[in-house]
């Protein structure tokens, strides 16, 4: 699901969709949804949508953050849009006290607590709930395989609906290979503009330049240094560049109390610039920051910066984010293509593209294990996705994977003719090569026709050999969809056999086979419990595809 030009509507409807846990019996499968979109794009919104269905539904809900700022952004937001509505939510972060953490736990365990907001905390051992439902996880890529394996405990009782600008490379190789279901929001608010990104070295007339530019528009900014031994130091440099701005500072070791009131004075626009540690990174929203400066950005990861950039360009201004890098010959080479890619997509919802390139640069990783991150060169990208999609399809239609019968045997249809792409028709051999391996993986019909139109539009009007090559591969998926492994009809007759495999199993009419045998012995024989003799003569290789077809189609159950 893309989503369209109307955020609201789509992102209601699509709440209701992933949201089923609470409105649905406790023994239908459970849904596992990636749910990805810019920063400042209404993702947020989609998950409060999902949480509301959700208790009324009668169900609980978890919603899980990565840092103490941003579950209590969470925690205000879904106050005050819940505040018509006996809906009773919690928090649970380090800026509670103990009393307060423990009638919240007791809250959860007898059920009434509806929603719950908060940080890996919730991930603990003595963390019960009465009736849950429905588990959100937001910025997912800042969770680690571990945290992830503790959800998974509740996997098979909850929905798990996880929210990300930039998944990780591990993540969206599922989604891509159809282990988890994906929808992305595509379209950006009214009005937003992209963020100008700019990759630099240390120029201090340069950075003058952009604080006091955004300071006389009336905006702050925030400036990034992740070291908290010197972030003081940095502030004072900062305080240096332009006298007379008031300068804060925040970071992740501050009392919980300082540190909340810092962000609620930068929030209120008490100071101009903000020096801190990555803990602005997920979720912070301060429409009026709209310039960043990130210092030694070459130390940070892909989807990192990625978010970090988000922190700003979230109103109608133009925003700058500045990539404070050392010289360019003592980058490595990854933080080069990291900063490459970063500097070539800054468009609105580039994060998707940044994703693939970050899986790109790291590998696609493990789907069963802690590495994030990993390399498949040993059996190649196309046999892994193969064997991946047969795996996939397996375990939803409630069979187990053989991946070695999977590997060695697929279904064969032979009516010896001539099927083939011309060398007169496409010179190229490699996109000879590209269209065969399209023909051979087309999943459906309909597949199918779109690469014939894609032909014709491309190459002109198909000779009858490759008629024959689409009519072949048409008939292969049927005869699978029957759990036929071989058809062979040559000008003298051939044969057909049935699949020995368990877990593709015949789905023939028995009674339209045996009245075919009885009623036509010269005609059709059977050879056993799995070979069907074909006795017809047919000399026209189209008239074989075409009885091939009609077999296929009196074979077909009916049930």
């Amino acid at each position: 699901l893309v989503f369209g030009q109307d955020l609201a509507i789509s992102a209601l409807s699509s709440a209701i969709k992933l949201s089923r846990a609470g409105l649905r019996e406790a023994e239908k499968p459970v849904g596992n949804y990636l749910f990805s979109g810019p920063t400042g794009v209404g993702k947020t919104e989609v998950a409060l949508r999902a949480a509301f269905i959700a208790v009324q539904g009668g169900k609980q809900v978890a919603l899980l953050a990565p840092t103490t700022l941003l579950a209590q952004q969470h925690y205000s937001t879904f106050t005050d849009r819940m505040a018509d509505w006996p809906i009773k939510i919690q928090i649970l972060s380090r800026f509670n006290t103990p009393a307060e953490t423990r009638q919240t736990l007791e809250r959860l365990t007898d059920g009434s607590a509806d929603i719950v907001i908060g940080t890996h905390r919730l991930l603990q051992r003595d963390i019960k709930f009465s009736r849950l439902g429905l588990v959100i996880v937001d910025e997912e890529q800042r969770f680690g395989v571990r945290q992830k394996e503790q959800l998974k405990r509740l996997r098979s009782e909850v929905d798990l609906l996880t929210l990300t600008a930039t998944p990780i490379p591990r993540t969206l190789n599922m989604a891509m290979s159809g282990i988890r279901d994906l929808s992305i929001i595509a379209t950006p608010p009214a009005r937003r503009m992209a963020v100008k990104t700019l990759v630099v070295q240390w120029d201090t007339a340069l950075l003058r330049e952009a604080l006091q530019r955004e300071i006389q528009r009336g905006g702050q900014i925030f400036f990034l240094h992740n070291e908290v031994r010197s972030i003081k130091r940095m502030a004072r440099e900062v305080e240096e560049l332009i006298p007379g701005a008031k300068v804060g500072v925040a970071h992740g070791q501050m009392p919980e109390r300082e540190l909340e009131q810092v962000m609620l004075d930068f929030h209120r626009q008490r100071f101009h610039v903000l020096v801190c540690t990555t803990i602005i990174e997920n979720g912070i929203d301060i429409p009026s920051a709209n310039t960043i400066i990130i210092n030694r950005a070459d130390r940070f990861g892909l989807s990192q910066l990625h978010q970090l950039r988000g922190r700003v360009g979230r109103s109608h201004h133009l925003a700058y984010a500045y990539l404070i890098t050392p010289e360019p010959r003592s980058l490595t080479r990854d933080a080069a293509k990291r900063l490459e890619a970063i500097a070539s997509l800054e468009e609105l919802g580039a994060g998707f593209t940044l994703a693939t390139h970050d899986m790109e640069i790291r590998g696609a990783g493990e789907l069963l294990g802690d590495d994030q991150s990993g390399q498949i060169q040993q059996i190649g990208f196309s046999l892994y996705s193969e064997l991946l999609a047969r795996a996939v399809d397996a375990l939803r239609s409630g069979k187990e994977p053989d991946l070695e019968s999977a590997a060695a045997s697929s279904t064969e249809v032979d009516a010896h003719v001539t099927a083939l792409i011309p060398e007169d028709y496409l010179h190229d051999v490699h996109t000879r090569l590209t269209l065969y391996k399209r023909i051979a993986s087309a999943r459906d019909d309909a597949a199918l026709r779109e690469l014939q139109v894609e032909m014709i539009d491309r190459f002109g009007l198909l000779p009858e050999a490759t008629k024959h090559l689409f009519r072949t591969a048409e008939l292969k998926l049927r005869a699978a969809s029957l759990g036929i492994a071989r058809v062979d009809w040559g000008p003298r007759g051939g044969q057909m056999l049935f699949s020995k495999d368990q877990n593709n199993e015949a789905n023939i009419d028995v009674e339209a086979l045996l009245s075919l045998v009885h009623g036509s012995p010269g005609r059709y024989r059977l050879a056993g419990p799995e070979k069907l003799k074909l006795l017809d003569i047919i000399e026209d290789g189209t008239e074989r595809l075409d009885a091939i077809g009609d077999l296929l189609d009196k074979l077909s159950s009916t049930t």
